[in-house]
């Protein structure tokens, strides 16, 4: 599990602190509406989080895309438990596996069954570089999964 790194999370409170038009600080108002992509957990009613645009995968290749992710406006501990998939944002995911290209080969909605059972799949493909997940409902990128 690769979290954002804590850099991008830094820079995107620095740029809203300074005024970045594509960065807007909210306030949570829901317990399950905006996941954190550093902490990689929920944001709790009433916590400020910034909001800005954030490419998973550079420009330049067919599958980039840019879209919004929340990170929490004050520091948060980066995800630290790489092997074990976060029970914050297990609901509602949708998994991309890509190649190493860069070129998406499969896309599975986790329904049913947990998501480890569906990257597991997605792995099992030897052409499957990396994996992305994202929201279902909004196909916000939330993490990705590297190959150990």
């Amino acid at each position: 599990i690769v979290p954002i790194r804590t850099e991008i999370a830094e820079a995107a409170r620095r740029n809203a602190t300074a005024g970045a038009s594509d960065h807007a600080v909210v306030t949570a108002d829901s317990p399950t509406g905006y996941p954190c992509r550093h902490c990689l957990r929920w944001a709790q009613p009433g916590e400020r989080m910034i909001l800005f645009p954030y490419a998973a995968i550079a420009p330049g290749r067919p599958y980039s895309e840019s879209g919004p992710i929340f990170v929490h406006a004050e520091p948060c501990e980066r995800y630290a438990t790489t092997h074990e998939f976060p029970s914050d944002v297990r609901k509602g995911r949708v998994l991309r596996a890509y190649n190493s290209q860069h070129d998406m080969i499969a896309a599975e909605v986790a329904n049913g069954e947990g998501p480890e059972a569906v990257i597991e799949r997605l792995l099992q493909k030897p052409e499957t570089a990396f994996v992305h997940v994202r929201s279902a409902s909004r196909g916000c990128y939330t993490m990705e999964v590297e190959r150990i």
